[in-house]
């Protein structure tokens, strides 16, 4: 292995807090993240994609992406399903050696699991991430009628080499995309070759701020603005805003400030409509149907009517956006202006207030964006005030800290996990969240959820956080058997109801909340006592009426009743 791909290892395990183990592993998490983080654009768990371990069937890793979401259970495509007219898949299969040759054998093979992967009746004997994959891959091809397109396939081969376009391994390559095609089960079938320079640069890749550079012709310059470096306003030709929206592999960026609300799907009155509109012969009809988007970028480098803008976050527009994106193979897109408003600036308070102001096509409760503004950023201030090991990054916007070398990014904590962990840890109601987080979302929005209050405390969403990142650093570092994962929001609301020195406190009494949150935080922030608590978390996991294993305990309250009366039952024994 050469020095560059190992420098790239050692990197990668410092900033994910990931123990070695060994070079074959160690370049399979690198060349995983590497590559899934090319085709996804959020944040995601290394070890949630990797299967490569002993009756892997020739494969180390495997991404199902579903809508823009990275999908582990079949839960999430229900979640998914509920909100969108329609499934838009991409299937990831990668296979990473440290031999510093292609081997068409090694090629072949891998082919041939993935092959037998999509088959009825495999002949190839698989572990039990596999056998997940396949239980989610089947569960998708049910739901055949709604697929937008076939999905679409892509395989990694890497190798620590240097690929050269050899003949004979173009030849099984070209022989294996054949036989996949021949199924009818996807729309395209990918297969790359990576060698160590390819892999390099896509390591580096992950670590790009996103930027992109459209045509902007059609636009007026505004007066000058306190706060405002730049702002445009104009008409967009679809062709060109597709390029804010989209990579160059046409997968969907995530560039909507509003993570927590993020898109609502095709099934409401407003995107329903949308959607009308773009597929319809009077397409064009849009850009005065539609408030628009507005962009908020770092800055703006215009050359001409070439535009080049980095850092951006759609601020508003969000649902227009997916909607566009979706229908971005219609016959009468290309007729489509989009209204926009393009902005520079670096001022915080300036992003609220546009995001405030420009939010008003899709009904939102006034609270609902107060708490998608104020309260994230407060939030973020509130961790960033934490130093030391105790120090986590709020990420409010996706991947935000990318490119920043200084942040160990098993420390960011995204806003999804961020709703999980204080729903489960504070709510008690871990049982929603086992999941897509789409649903307890949705109670959010719906107000059924006290979840991001406007005058609720900080502390305990941080402590809820520090929970959730120390439990996943037991696991990280196999000090917790990896098998309570599926259980790791069970184990956080025991923690604080076994742990906690007194009755919880109103979650915006601020002086009592961060008194109660200091106990639980003070064993949390050692490695031996926190294991420790873990580990009496676990064993009453085992000892009361529930199942981890059953799926079904996971999602019903009433099991979760069990857990919490097992604890009392205990104190009150005590």
């Amino acid at each position: 292995m050469d020095k560059i791909t190992k420098s790239l290892i050692t990197e990668l395990l410092i900033n994910q807090e990931l123990t070695s183990e060994g070079d074959s592993k160690d370049f399979e998490k690198l060349v995983n993240y590497s590559i899934i983080s090319n085709e996804y654009s959020k944040t995601f768990d290394i070890s949630s994609i990797m299967v490569g371990d002993g009756n892997d069937t020739g494969i180390d890793g495997i991404a199902i992406i579903v809508n823009g979401q990275l999908i582990e259970s079949t839960d999430e495509i229900n979640d998914l399903l509920e909100t969108n007219s329609s499934l838009e898949i991409t299937y990831l299969f990668i296979q990473a050696k440290t031999s510093s040759n292609f081997d068409g054998s090694a090629i072949n093979n891998f082919i041939f699991g993935v092959n037998d992967f999509f088959e009825d009746h495999p002949q190839l004997v698989r572990n039990l991430d596999i056998q997940r994959f396949a239980e989610i891959s089947d569960y998708l091809y049910g739901k055949a009628p709604r697929f937008r397109d076939n999905p679409t396939l892509k395989l990694f081969y890497v190798t620590t080499g240097k690929w050269s376009d050899d003949a004979n391994l173009l030849a099984i390559i070209n022989t294996g995309r054949n036989n996949l095609e021949q199924k009818n089960l996807f729309n395209s079938v990918a297969i790359t070759p990576y060698g160590a320079r390819e892999l390099a640069s896509a390591y580096r890749k992950t670590k790009e701020s996103i930027s992109t550079t459209i045509n902007f012709s059609n636009r007026i310059t505004m007066p000058p603005i306190n706060g405002v470096s730049q702002a445009y306003i104009g008409l967009l030709p679809f062709e060109e805003f597709r390029k804010i929206v989209s990579d160059d592999e046409g997968n969907l960026l995530n560039v909507f400030e509003d993570n927590v609300r993020d898109f609502q799907g095709e099934n409401n009155d407003v995107n329903g409509g949308i959607l009308k509109t773009l597929n319809s012969p009077d397409s064009e009809i849009f850009s005065v149907l539609n408030n628009g988007v507005t962009i908020v970028a770092s800055s703006i480098s215009p050359t001409g009517d070439k535009f080049t803008i980095f850092d951006y976050q759609i601020v508003n527009g969000c649902q227009s956006s997916n909607v566009l994106y979706n229908s971005r193979d219609s016959e009468f897109i290309e007729k489509v202006q989009i209204p926009i408003k393009l902005i520079a600036t670096n001022d915080d308070d300036v992003k609220t207030r546009i995001t405030l102001a420009t939010n008003n096509q899709t009904p939102i409760k006034k609270e609902q964006l107060a708490a998608l503004t104020e309260f994230q950023r407060g939030l973020e201030q509130y961790f960033n005030a934490n130093h030391g090991d105790d120090r986590l990054y709020y990420e409010r916007r996706a991947k935000q800290y990318n490119n920043d070398n200084s942040v160990a990014k098993a420390k960011i904590i995204t806003v999804p996990n961020q709703i999980k962990s204080f729903a489960a840890m504070f709510l008690n109601e871990p049982h929603n969240v086992t999941s897509f987080f789409g649903l307890i979302v949705r109670r959010l929005n719906e107000g059924k959820h006290q979840i991001f209050i406007h005058d609720h405390a900080y502390a305990p969403y941080y402590t809820s956080s520090f929970a959730y990142y120390k439990l996943e650093s037991h696991f990280r570092k196999r000090t917790i058997d990896s098998g309570y994962k599926k259980v790791r929001f069970h184990i956080l609301m025991l923690f604080r109801i076994l742990f906690e020195k007194e009755t919880l406190p109103a979650l915006n009494n601020g002086r009592k909340i961060e008194k109660y949150c200091e106990q639980l935080l003070k064993i949390l922030s050692d490695d031996a006592t926190s294991l420790l608590a873990f580990n009496r978390c676990i064993e009453i996991i085992e000892k009361a009426d529930f199942d981890k294993d059953d799926k079904q305990d996971l999602k019903l309250v009433s099991k979760t009743r069990n857990l919490t009366e097992f604890v009392l039952s205990l104190n009150d024994k005590s």
